[in-house]
């Protein structure tokens, strides 16, 4: 075999890759026959009831007499408060609303305005990483990609950590805690990182501040002057509240559960759920929303002719434009069927920002496409619950408007989400019960074993 580089795809690759391919699929109507829940949800949508928990709560229907489900306008709780007055109350008085909302999924109680204090207190202490870690960590073989620097630091932490395989709630709380504090300097230090050794820009290092937000922090340590105004940390802050935690069965958050309950350490734990958030169909949605629209707007010359916006969509839908996946990047949900709350809340701050920044004309923009795409949609596609923009589809657009770079979008996600994860960790191990194993039904027939010499290649 000759020698290839390590990223190579080989010849040798490309030929079991055919087995791989042959033996691989399976036919769809045995999930059918077979009653299986593929993702686990039922047909109509539904996900499968898997755990309950305390922690929050997604409401996107109701349930008439007959107990027929009816679509309503989508409701997000934590801990049973209403998000939507989370955010209207914080934006009234004008604080931070992020670390409130940590410390309410942690402990399910509103912190009193003392309590506060001293929780953003704790977390200004733990914002301090390990002496050497930019270094010695970050700085070394810096990745394209910051999720994988995010969870690579992540896991190095362990090495750092003397009780770090101790499932103690306290031990557990703590870890969590520093987690949380240390995801903001994690994830832009190894952006800036990479921006220094691959792109050929200055390379500059802000120590994090102990009187600012997380959202504060974030703005701080990634420009270079360290300024921002305080529109700009105020809607960074809601979308840090709104991306905090959405119930126990997205895919990261049921990654958390998954791996807690098999007793393993916390930064294995949180590993996993970065890889999981990395995912395009999860935590990196709202980068194809930038993506899509970058593409539309080289296609689309009048951004206010709703004839010509409904044109680029249909070829879209119908597979012949930007990635030819036949999707409109950012409209619907799993659950969500009439709205998002959480895109709802974005967009009522959007407005004021995209004046601030001079695009109150691709805010335009995005609003038309909401609206068009929500009709088109339902006219093309054989769908059985309504259509709408989710939170992907505006919190795209805040980070550009933001200035953020792309890279950013997915970490800014896990800086925000460490939180619900924290508290479902907890949750799974206050709850412990048995490991989550669900079953998988074999539909390969049996076979009987040939020996190597009897073996013949299939032509």
């Amino acid at each position: 075999m000759a020698k290839a580089s390590y990223s190579d795809i080989t010849p040798e690759i490309l030929s079991l890759t055919e087995l791989c391919l042959k033996h691989g699929s399976i036919d769809s109507s045995l999930y059918e026959k077979y009653d299986v829940k593929r993702g686990l949800r039922d047909i109509s949508g539904k996900g499968v009831v898997t755990g309950l928990t305390e922690i929050s709560e997604i409401v996107a229907d109701t349930v008439d007499e007959t107990g027929r489900c009816i679509p309503c306008r989508g409701k997000l709780y934590y801990r049973g408060y209403d998000i939507e007055e989370i955010v209207k109350d914080s934006s009234k008085k004008g604080y931070s609303c992020y670390e409130e909302v940590v410390y309410l999924l942690l402990f399910s109680e509103l912190p009193t305005a003392q309590q506060l204090e001293d929780f953003k207190k704790l977390l200004a202490y733990y914002r301090t990483l390990p002496t050497s870690f930019v270094r010695d960590i970050i700085m070394k073989a810096p990745s394209k990609d910051m999720m994988n620097t995010l969870a690579r630091s992540v896991l190095t932490l362990y090495s750092y950590d003397e009780n770090a395989d101790d499932i103690s709630i306290p031990n557990v709380l703590r870890q969590s805690l520093q987690l949380i504090a240390l995801f903001p300097c994690l994830s832009v230090y190894g952006y800036q990182a990479y921006r220094h050794y691959h792109d050929g820009q200055s390379l500059f290092i802000h120590t994090p501040r102990p009187d600012l937000s997380t959202a504060e922090n974030i703005l701080h340590l990634l420009r270079p002057d360290s300024k921002y105004t305080e529109l700009e940390a105020r809607i960074l802050d809601i979308a840090l509240v709104l991306h905090a935690e959405h119930g126990g069965g997205n895919n990261s958050t049921f990654t958390t559960h998954v791996v807690t309950s098999s007793g393993t350490d916390t930064y294995s734990s949180v590993a996993a759920s970065l890889g999981s958030l990395k995912g395009p169909r999860h935590g990196g949605a709202n980068i194809k929303v930038v993506q899509m629209f970058e593409d539309m707007k080289k296609s689309v010359s009048d951004w206010t002719d709703e004839n010509e916006i409904a044109e680029y969509l249909t070829a879209l839908l119908d597979k012949k434009a930007f990635d030819r996946s036949g999707l409109i990047y950012g409209m619907g949900h799993a659950v969500y069927s009439l709205s998002d709350p959480r895109a709802d809340i974005l967009k009522s701050f959007l407005e004021e920002l995209s004046e601030e920044k001079g695009l109150t004309e691709e805010f335009g923009l995005y609003s038309r496409v909401e609206r068009l795409a929500a009709e088109l949609i339902s006219k093309k596609r054989k769908i059985y619950k309504g259509v709408s923009a989710n939170v992907d589809f505006y919190s795209g657009l805040v980070y550009s408007m933001l200035g953020l770079p792309l890279e950013l979008y997915t970490p800014i996600f896990a800086i925000s989400r460490i939180a619900g994860w924290s508290a479902h960790r907890m949750e799974e191990l206050i709850n412990a019960g048995k490991i989550i194993r669900p079953a998988y039904k074999s539909v390969q027939p049996r076979r009987n074993y040939i020996p190597i010499e009897e073996r013949s290649r299939e032509e």
